[in-house]
């Protein structure tokens, strides 16, 4: 049930919803004569809107993020395993159109493929099941044995764990199967802006973990400016940053990690 609640929520809570639902709300004062009710809500709608496409608010909470983890020494014999969490596949264009299609969060799996072809002793673990509604479409770790084997990796080096829907689900499921293989110390592998909820996670659950960090979205050097050069990217700049701190919040609060932002 948390699941589709965390869903639902999301749906609303997202930058451009909340100035929809504004808007909405001012109809409706409006017509009930609250006039003065009415201009608050539009004039929130308009900030909303305002800095959500005309500012650089998103890249900057995003890059904070991003700046938490960085990448650590890799041992002289290289890893000798790699966990990457799912949500780099287009699990829909893949079901409809076949072939393998790579999302924005495409790197986690690039950045994996690199590191198995540069150390072909270490195995890595897929986590990622499918999370969409309806549940009828392959999740990342079914995927990943048609995208890693069509660069000649080995079956025998992938684990998959196919169940999980959720960061918390990742690291539950991979718990087990690392115990049950006798790995450990494994790399970690996800979009930087992520790193700090999957790190709070993995030490919560008592995993050892090697933070390696991709799929960045920002420079890390990025000032509070305004920027009318991009407003559909400061639009998902934004909106990812506030699902990723909303989330680490109620992970938080939920008492799924031991601090607010991991580091």
């Amino acid at each position: 049930m948390s699941y589709y609640a965390s869903k639902f929520f999301w749906l609303a809570a997202q930058p451009l919803s909340l100035a929809f639902f504004a808007v909405v709300i001012a109809l409706v004062l409006g017509w009930v004569g609250w006039r003065r009710l009415q201009a608050t809500f539009l004039l929130l709608s308009a900030g909303i809107l305002f800095v959500t496409l005309y500012t650089s608010a998103g890249t900057v909470m995003l890059q904070a993020l991003e700046n938490r983890f960085g990448r650590s020494a890799l041992p002289v014999e290289g890893p000798r395993c790699i966990i990457v969490l799912g949500g780099s596949f287009e699990a829909e264009v893949i079901s409809a159109r076949g072939g393998v299609e790579l999302n924005q969060a495409g790197d986690r799996f690039v950045e994996t493929l690199r590191l198995l072809q540069a150390y072909p002793e270490a195995r890595v673990l897929v986590s990622g099941g499918d999370g969409s509604f309806s549940g009828r479409y392959a999740g990342d770790a079914a995927v990943s044995a048609a995208f890693f084997g069509a660069y000649g990796i080995s079956p025998a080096r992938l684990i998959q764990e196919e169940a999980s829907r959720t960061t918390f689900e990742n690291v539950e499921n991979t718990r087990d199967l690392l115990r049950r293989h006798g790995l450990d110390g494994c790399l970690l592998v996800t979009s930087a802006f992520h790193m700090p909820r999957a790190v709070g996670l993995f030490r919560k659950a008592g995993l050892s973990a090697v933070p390696w960090p991709t799929d960045y979205r920002t420079s890390g050097v990025a000032s509070l400016k305004l920027d009318f050069t991009q407003p559909s990217a400061n639009a998902q700049l934004t909106t990812t940053a506030i699902r990723e701190w909303i989330g680490l919040a109620a992970y938080y609060l939920a008492g799924r990690t031991e601090t607010l932002l991991p580091e």
